[in-house]
């Protein structure tokens, strides 16, 4: 009769799920003016320094909007100059007597205005220099191109996404816990390896967690610093992340066919000193694919039956044969 012995061990609970490497931070670079794009001058996977020129936008209309606004300016410096020298004239009469109080107000009131308009304008050039400058979108950190939106020729609205920059730095896993595992997710130790080396393995420690679940997938996203990533550690990579929960105390692993019920409950055949059989009532934690998982009943190191439980009686003798030898 195949027989095997009790062994208890930690009942720690471990799941595993797949990962990307992903970059902490990853920004959409975009133009902060409308207009065609007439270069692109980044691929897919690129280094990029801060600063770098990633795209450039045509030029012609928003040069002729500076040269409009410059124009505008020099009208309103000419017309405060006139203004500020009709405010004396109007002051030097008032102070012989040959101009009314209220002519003077006018002038004054007129002088204020064309400062106004002339800051305005200054205002305007200002604007239309920087809407200059936005016509070429650089990179505003080191980093690696991920993805692009855009193609010469295409004519690109304020602030729609252009190039995607994965920024230079700490790399992270980023993995979709389903619902019935997110508390898993800091609960307890974790850990990774790459599927280009799952021989080395990684600590990794939970930074972030959705606070909700994605509406289609019903997953929560959860980001996991790598500790001690090094070089092998890549953008883009798959990987294998083990969650391992708080240890839950002691369980036995036993083969299904090493239980049965007579009705009063889940029983296994305990094997005596010369072979006697003997029924103990175990209490069982959980059902898997195979085993069954036990937490009292019967003590460590008990021999017990795996095999053809249903056939036996109480009291028989049986002779035996350790199933791990097979």
């Amino acid at each position: 009769m195949l027989v095997a012995p009790v062994h208890y061990a930690p009942r720690t609970p471990t799941r595993q799920f797949v990962a990307a490497i992903r970059p902490r931070v990853e920004t959409d670079q975009s133009f902060r003016v409308a207009g065609k794009v007439v270069r692109r001058l980044v691929e897919n996977g690129q280094s990029v320094k801060a600063g770098d020129l990633l795209a450039v936008l045509d030029e012609a209309d928003l040069r002729l909007q500076k040269e409009q606004a410059e124009a505008e300016l020099s009208a309103a410096r000419m017309a405060l100059e006139q203004a500020a020298a009709d405010e004396r004239r109007a002051q030097t009469l008032r102070k012989e007597g040959w101009t009314a109080q209220a002519a003077l107000d006018r002038q004054k009131a007129q002088a204020e205005e064309a400062r106004g308009r002339q800051q305005r304008a200054l205002r305007a050039v200002e604007l239309a220099k920087n809407a200059l400058d936005y016509a070429s979108l650089r990179a505003d950190s080191d980093g690696v191109a991920t993805a692009t939106f855009i193609e010469p020729g295409q004519v690109v609205a304020a602030g729609q996404a252009a190039v995607r920059v994965a920024r230079a730095g700490a790399l992270e896993a980023v993995v979709a816990l389903p619902e019935a595992f997110a508390s898993l997710a800091g609960a307890g130790e974790a850990s990774l390896f790459l599927w280009s080396d799952p021989a080395k393995t990684y600590r990794a420690r939970l930074r972030e967690l959705g606070a909700s679940a994605d509406a289609a997938t019903r997953t929560f996203s959860a980001r996991y610093s790598i500790v001690g990533a090094d070089e092998k550690v890549g953008l883009g990579m798959s990987a294998t992340l083990t969650l391992a929960g708080k240890d839950k105390g002691v369980a036995a692993a036993l083969p299904l066919a090493a239980l049965f019920d007579q009705g009063s409950g889940p029983c296994v055949w305990k094997v005596e000193e010369g072979g006697k059989l003997t029924l103990a009532p175990v209490s069982v934690l959980r059902y898997e694919a195979k085993t069954a998982l036990i937490a009292g009943g019967v003590a460590e190191g008990d021999r017990v039956v795996v095999l053809g439980a249903h056939k036996l009686d109480p009291g028989q003798r049986v002779r035996p044969v350790d199933a791990e030898s097979l």
